[in-house]
């Protein structure tokens, strides 16, 4: 596969990742076997790096990464913490900072985490100092090689990419959200930030197997967040209405060459933007993770591909969404 530098990490890592939040909580019931095997068949086909977080599952997720780390220690895996606390700025400060750092590094059995993130802080941590003065003390005590910010708006991706020594920052960019192509891709590449891409499918709009008579799971952020109750809206379906989405998508299915799914062209399509250094999407099980990082080996779209994604994007969903994130 591929590899790209994952930022100021000064790791390369392959273009498409594995992202565990659906092997941890709220995507519905995944089996800790399904995510040991989805886990395992991505590696197989070259997947290098695995993010996570402490709140998926509870540590769950965690705890999975961590077994396989265990047979695979080359991997890069990335964590993130400050979602388990309320959104407080207060919340962020050094005795918690090392409380939550302990328990990952426990989940995932390491004494050393790769590159451990801020998990969407509330935007006045951007502006406190002595949160990355903290967080630089962190890394100077070993207990992690870098650190990041993932991110809700483009406006916060600024002030992390400012930070002289934030490694990443993780945003959500794909075919229904094209903000971050304005900005926040260039300035990245300019401070050579890596960009993680999350929430690479719209939360599944993008895959195209889903239709006005589709239900999900109670206890999934498509039942339970389409609102933004449980967290941001901008999360579930990148923010668009069902309805919206089911459309779109509909029209981005007649783009698809022949040999390629529509899920391989909805990450090809983030892969070839200008700056993104790894693309996490998830899985539920082997079928799928195989399938994800198949999307590595497709030649980039064509420049029509891309003009009709635009199209698309500019005529269903920029009116809706774009002022937002």
């Amino acid at each position: 596969m591929e590899e790209r530098r994952l930022g100021r990490t000064g790791t390369n890592v392959g273009v498409v990742g594995f992202g565990a939040w659906q092997i941890g909580a709220a995507w519905g019931h995944v089996s800790e076997d399904d995510g040991r095997a989805a886990l395992r068949a991505a590696v197989d086909e070259g997947v290098t790096f695995v993010d996570t977080a402490d709140v998926y599952g509870d540590g769950r997720s965690e705890r999975l990464v961590g077994e396989l780390l265990k047979e695979r220690p080359e991997l890069t895996v990335a964590t993130k913490m400050g979602r388990r606390a309320a959104q407080d700025p207060a919340n962020y400060n050094p005795d918690n900072f090392r409380a939550w750092n302990d328990r990952s590094r426990a989940n995932l059995g390491v004494d050393t985490i790769d590159l451990v993130q801020l998990h969407c802080p509330p935007p006045a941590v951007y502006s406190t100092d002595a949160v990355f003065d903290d967080l630089d003390a962190m890394v100077e005590e070993g207990r992690m090689r870098a650190y990041g910010v993932s991110v809700e708006t483009c406006d916060e991706a600024l002030a992390a990419i400012a930070r002289p020594n934030v490694a990443t920052v993780q945003i959500i960019l794909n075919a229904f959200r094209h903000k971050p192509l304005e900005r926040v891709l260039p300035e990245a590449r300019a401070a050579g930030v890596g960009i993680i891409a999350r929430v690479p499918l719209a939360s599944g709009l993008l895959s195209g197997r889903y239709t006005a008579q589709t239900t999900f799971a109670e206890d999934d952020h498509r039942t339970f967040n389409r609102s933004g109750a449980a967290f941001d809206v901008g999360e579930t379906f990148s923010g668009i209405d069902f309805e919206t989405g089911l459309a779109a998508a509909e029209r981005v299915r007649g783009l698809v060459p022949e040999g390629m799914t529509m899920v391989q062209f909805a990450l090809r399509w983030i892969l070839d933007q200008p700056g993104v250094s790894t693309v996490i999407p998830g899985a539920r099980g082997a079928d799928q993770a195989r399938g994800n990082a198949a999307a590595a080996s497709f030649a980039p779209l064509s420049d029509e591909a891309h003009a009709a994604v635009r199209e698309i994007y500019d005529e269903k969903i920029r009116p809706r969404v774009h002022h937002r994130w």
